[in-house]
């Protein structure tokens, strides 16, 4: 089946999502789709799927235009998509969760249960899948309920398969698995429509790429390519994808972890973590989202009290500090989640940048904040860090996801640190931005800071780290050098011990 997009336009208000977009997907193709979050992919995609309808433009099928009112539409003309967070219901078995929607009934108008077990058992061995059709959703790791995501469409007979960021939420290992899975559904004749923003991926199973940047198409590009001209077709200008910084000299001191343990409500979120991130290294913790990470960050910051196990800077306890304790004392945090926990977007730029500085003599006296100071403070910052803005006072609402972590970079490392813990930093951040904001961490660590990062990108762990702990369900389960292998790093992510997975051995079993 042949898709082809015209003229897609798709506005939110005066945020123009897509500009005029022109697309061909040919018969057993994969077409990678190529951007940065925030660039108009997934819009795109919603508009095809039926969930947007598009303000201009149009869908042709076969080179046949077609409406779709809903995504009932879009799967009735052949177009599956598998959602980034997965539209599965925990507590049924596959089977169910395949049949959900499209029930097969008998007769009497019940649902059969075994031709929908049938369904899965077909296309599972047509593929290659393994999955078996009674196991329930929550007992399957994420890379098999991804699995499920593709059969559902399968079994819905997709000529198209939409795939959007499907390795976020994936060891390397399921990635690879997944990789060997769309192959094998092009050559049956499927069409993939492939969503990324990895470069490494992209370059290893697309036919065809396009690149688009703030909405609209930008240039096409073969997966012969090379990773910085890709790069550098979505940023518009060249850009360094490797981080140049000298060996660490790790000192005494730092953030040391003893035995930390949090149970909340009967579950155990966190288990028996130790671990010492010592002054001047960067530490870096892997791990598929979903396994503590966020857990572990906001114990050492304080939001969350450990149910047993001690933290310390630089030898200081700190295990009952409050948050504002702890940074006095010298810690940095940039949370995962910039929009929520990072900023209040109401307000300016400036503000947002003194925001856990409020009694700072330097900014004020007494219980008041100097205005002029702030400002002045704010367009020091604002010079030092590359925030592009037009005014200080602007909201930082206005500012582009890049610059606001670039505020948020600022207000932590405009101030002595004897900890940085940032999570997930470039999450969202285009190229450009990233490179700007790994520079700053390594000048940090390059200060005597000691410098935890928390991410589940492993090429930005790969580039920052001088040693690697991976967490999983809770655990650490090993800390190893930064020059790991992929493969072993990613058995640790899927629970394997560090001495195992290390294991040339194993690694061939």
């Amino acid at each position: 089946m042949k898709l082809e997009l015209r003229g897609i336009t798709k506005a939110f208000g005066p945020l123009v999502a897509n500009d005029h977009i022109d697309l061909t997907v040919e018969p057993g193709q994969i077409h990678a789709l190529l951007g940065e979050n925030g660039a108009g992919k997934s819009t795109l995609m919603n508009v095809l799927y039926g969930l947007h309808q598009p303000d201009a433009g149009e869908i042709l099928i076969d080179d046949e235009p077609v409406t779709f009112s809903g995504p009932g539409d879009a799967v009735a003309a052949g177009i599956g998509m598998v959602h980034q967070h997965f539209m599965l219901v925990p507590v049924f078995t596959v089977a169910e969760s395949v049949a959900l929607g499209y029930e097969p009934v008998g007769s009497l108008g019940l649902i059969n249960t075994g031709a929908a077990a049938a369904k899965v058992t077909e296309i599972s061995r047509r593929f290659g899948f393994d999955v078996d059709p009674h196991a329930l959703i929550e007992d399957l790791p994420v890379g098999v309920q991804q699995r499920v995501e593709i059969i559902k469409a399968l079994a819905r007979d997709a000529k198209v398969l939409i795939l959007d960021e499907p390795t976020a939420v994936l060891t390397p290992q399921e990635t690879d698995e997944l990789i060997t899975i769309m192959r094998e559904l092009k050559a049956s004749g499927t069409s993939i429509v492939f969503i990324t923003h990895k470069l490494r991926e992209i370059r290893e199973v697309a036919d065809t790429i396009t690149v688009i940047r703030r909405g609209r198409v930008v240039g096409t590009a073969e997966p012969t390519a090379s990773a910085a001209e890709l790069a550098g077709l979505m940023v518009g200008h060249d850009v360094s994808l490797t981080v140049d910084k000298p060996p660490a000299e790790p000192g005494d001191g730092g953030l040391a972890l003893e035995g930390i343990s949090l149970v909340e409500d009967g579950a155990v979120l966190l288990e028996d973590i130790d671990l010492h991130v010592r002054a001047g290294e960067i530490l870096a913790i892997a791990g598929v989202q979903g396994n503590g990470q966020t857990e572990l960050s906001e114990v050492i910051l304080g939001l969350r009290a450990p149910t047993t196990g001690s933290i310390a800077f630089d030898g200081q306890e700190v295990t009952r500090h409050t948050v504002r304790r702890r940074l006095r004392a010298g810690l940095g945090f940039v949370p995962e989640d910039r929009a929520t926990d990072g900023m209040v977007a109401e307000l300016s730029v400036a503000e947002n940048m003194v925001l856990d500085r409020y009694d700072d003599p330097s900014l004020g006296r007494g219980p008041s904040l100097s205005p002029t100071r702030v400002r002045h403070a704010a367009h020091r910052m604002r010079e030092e860090f590359d925030v592009r803005v037009t005014d200080v006072d602007d909201a930082i609402s206005t500012l582009s996801g890049g610059n606001q972590q670039k505020a948020i970079l600022a207000r932590e490392l405009s101030r002595p640190l004897k900890v940085l813990v940032a999570s997930q930093p470039t999450r969202g951040l285009d190229v450009g931005s990233i490179e700007f904001v790994h520079q700053r961490i390594v000048a940090e660590r390059d200060t005597g800071t000691a410098v935890l990062i928390i991410s589940s990108e492993l090429d930005e762990i790969y580039a920052l780290a001088d040693r690697i702990a991976v967490m999983y369900r809770g655990r650490i389960v090993g800390t190893v050098p930064a020059d790991t292998a992929r493969d072993a790093l990613g058995l640790m992510m899927a629970g394997t011990p560090a001495e195992q997975a290390l294991d040339p051995q194993e690694q061939t079993r």
